[in-house]
C-alpha cells in the first residue's frame, strides 16, 4: 500500500527473517538495532526518513531519534510507549527462544493461537494460517520452524535493560517536536492506558488511533490503521 507512495524500505533486524543470525547474542539489543539502521541508512544515502516501529521497533524510534533528530522526519508508533508494562514484557520473555518446535503446520497455528489468542480476538481460521506464516518457515527437514534466532532472547533473560532501557522518557521526549502517530490496541499488556495519557500530554499533537479488538500488536493490516497511517503521512510529506 505505501510502496506505492513512498519509497519503503522493510527491515528484518540482525538474527531475524532474511538477515544474518549473529554469533555474539550479545549484540541482540536495541542500542546495536539501532547502529544498524544508521549504517543502512548511510548505505543507501538516505539523509531523513518516516519511521514505522512496532514494539521493540517503537523504542528504537525513540533512540533514533534522541542520537539523530535531524534524520527523522516523522513517527509512527505501534503499541509501545516509555513504560513498558511488566505483565506483558513477562509474557514476552516467557516464550521468545523458549518454544518447542512444532512437527506440522497445523501445530505451528495451535501454538500461535496459544501465545497469541487474546490480542486477536476476533480472528479465524484464514487469519491464524496467514498470521503463523508469518512467523514460521520451512525447515529442511519440511516443518515450520520460527524464523528467528532463538539466542535473540539471551541478552533480555539476563538483563532487563537488554530488553528495555531505562529511562525512556529521556527518548520520548527527544521526539515532541515530531509529527507522531500512536496505535494502541486497547487490549493491549504492553502499553496501559495511563502511559498513553502522559504520552499525549506531553506530546499534545500526537494523533491517536485506538483499536479496540486488539492487544499487542495491531498488525497494522487494520483498515483503521491503513487509513489512519495514510493520512498522517500524506499530512506529513504534504503540508
Amino acid at each position: 500500500m505505501l510502496s506505492n507512495y513512498y519509497r519503503v524500505i522493510a527491515v528484518d533486524q540482525r538474527g531475524r527473517g532474511r538477515s544474518d543470525y549473529d554469533p555474539n547474542s550479545d549484540n541482540y539489543q536495541p542500542a546495536i538495532y539501532c547502529q544498524d539502521m544508521f549504517t543502512l541508512l548511510d548505505s543507501l544515502g538516505i539523509d531523513e526518513v518516516s519511521v514505522i516501529g512496532t514494539s521493540m521497533g517503537g523504542l528504537m524510534s525513540f533512540i533514533m531519534t534522541t542520537l539523530a533528530p535531524t534524520r527523522i522526519k516523522s513517527l509512527v508508533i505501534n503499541d509501545i510507549g516509555p513504560e513498558v508494562d511488566p505483565v506483558g514484557l513477562a509474557r514476552i520473555q516467557s516464550y521468545v527462544g523458549k518454544l518447542a518446535p512444532p512437527e506440522t503446520w497445523d501445530a505451528a497455528v495451535a501454538q500461535v493461537k496459544s501465545i497469541n489468542g487474546p490480542a486477536f480476538p476476533d480472528f479465524g481460521d484464514a487469519e491464524w494460517i496467514s498470521f503463523t506464516r508469518n512467523l514460521y518457515i520451512e525447515s529442511v527437514e519440511g516443518k515450520p520452524k520460527l524464523d528467528y534466532d532463538a539466542s535473540i532472547s539471551k541478552p533480555m533473560d539476563a538483563s532487563q535493560t537488554a530488553a528495555v532501557p531505562p529511562d525512556l522518557w529521556q527518548f520520548f521526549d527527544a521526539t515532541l517536536s515530531k509529527p507522531m502517530l500512536l496505535v494502541h490496541g486497547a487490549l493491549s499488556d504492553i502499553l496501559a492506558d495511563d502511559c498513553v495519557a502522559k504520552m499525549q500530554a506531553k506530546h499534545p499533537t500526537m494523533q491517536y488511533l485506538r483499536l479496540e479488538n486488539r492487544g499487542h500488536a495491531p498488525t497494522l493490516d487494520e483498515p483503521e490503521s491503513r487509513l489512519a497511517i495514510t493520512n498522517f503521512l500524506e499530512d506529513v510529506y504534504n503540508n
